[in-house]
């Protein structure tokens, strides 16, 4: 239970349907958390949560799903992952260091909430993790599958992706056959105090710019390099290549005579390459770390969509899952091309219900 309307009526629906619901809300120690000791005796206000019977947490987020929690009458429970929350964060910080495009949500979802969360459960005796995602379950012959949510301006399926098959099978996902607002609707019918609560839109951890969250962070890690032409010739200067992003337009800060886009990092010169847009278009690329729900004995190509960004248009495509130097390697190449995509970036393939076939993490891209 993270406090927001869609994990609250998530839990709301599970109680309905005659399921023992425990909640759980996860301190990762994001910025802004501190931990609050009352004066023994004294009574946490509206606005902190319990943990445990040591004190008060001041995360306005956990006070929801506290309230939320008492409504429905239901156990709730803070778990502190600060220390695992860190190698998401490390994750992230090393991933713009190296030059790449990270994504912290679907780390978050492989290694704390179908992972850590999915260990606390089964030491609670429990049979499920349910979370609030705008995804769903689809039961097939090979097993357990995601499928995208029925809203598909909500669709989180891509996020999912990566949590495998033994996480998948002891999961549920209550409101992934719903719009949001009807999920809203719900929670009013409940009444929720997060009925109208807005959504949470940027990565927890970063309060600000992320670049400037990583040189706070690491300023030794910061250097002054080039920007450069595809040929290698200087155009400009930079104050860290961690300011980029591939696709990026804006702050290059050269004098041009067409517009001109970030292409690529590369981390070991400390040189952003840039050039015009149409070098961005990708046609194909190869991913690592591949977590598969298809046929594993398929190596043949795959007719698939894939897609590259948590809300990015799907695209059309065909997969193969190839085994080199023994491992996994997912190659998907594009039926039109694609802007912007960069290594980083998780690669996620769906096939033609809408059900997920597996993806991985974007190692190589290779231009139109």
């Amino acid at each position: 239970m993270s406090g927001g309307v869609d994990s609250s009526v998530a839990a709301a629906l599970l109680q309905r349907d005659g399921h023992e619901v425990v909640g759980c809300f996860m301190r990762l120690g994001s910025p802004g958390e501190e931990l609050e000791t009352p004066i023994d005796g004294a009574e946490c206000k509206v606005g902190q949560a319990r943990i445990g019977h040591q004190g008060c947490c001041s995360i306005n987020d956990a006070a929801d799903a506290r309230l939320v929690a008492a409504k429905l009458a239901i156990p709730f429970y803070v778990v502190n992952f600060r220390n695992d929350f860190g190698r998401i964060i490390s994750y992230f910080e090393e991933e713009y260091h190296a030059g790449r495009t990270p994504n912290p949500c679907v780390r978050c979802n492989d290694w704390l909430k179908f992972g850590k969360l999915r260990q606390y459960a089964e030491q609670l005796g429990c049979d499920a993790v349910a979370t609030g995602h705008y995804a769903r379950v689809a039961q097939t012959d090979a097993g357990p599958r995601i499928q995208r949510g029925l809203d598909r301006a909500k669709d989180q399926s891509y996020v999912l992706f990566g949590i495998g098959r033994e996480a998948l099978a002891r999961m549920m996902l209550p409101i992934g056959e719903m719009e949001k607002p009807f999920v809203r609707g719900l929670a009013r019918e409940h009444a929720l105090p997060v009925s109208d609560k807005p959504d949470s839109q940027e990565i927890c951890f970063v309060p600000d710019d992320y670049a400037a969250f990583l040189e706070r962070r690491k300023p030794e890690r910061f250097a002054e390099g080039a920007i450069v032409d595809e040929s290698g010739r200087e155009l400009g200067r930079h104050d860290g290549h961690q300011h980029f992003t591939v696709g990026q337009r804006k702050g290059i800060r050269v004098p041009a005579t067409i517009p001109l886009y970030v292409l690529r990092k590369d981390p070991e010169r400390n040189a952003v390459v840039v050039g015009p847009r149409e070098a961005l278009d990708v046609r194909a690329v190869e991913a690592g770390e591949v977590v598969w729900y298809g046929d594993e004995r398929a190596a043949t190509e795959l007719v698939c969509t894939a897609q590259v960004r948590a809300h990015g248009a799907p695209i059309p495509a065909r997969a193969t899952v190839l085994e080199r130097d023994g491992a996994r390697v997912l190659s998907v190449a594009f039926d039109r091309a694609e802007p912007g995509v960069a290594p980083g970036q998780a690669v996620v393939c769906y096939d033609a219900e809408e059900r997920i076939l597996g993806g991985g993490w974007i190692a190589a891209t290779f231009r139109a």
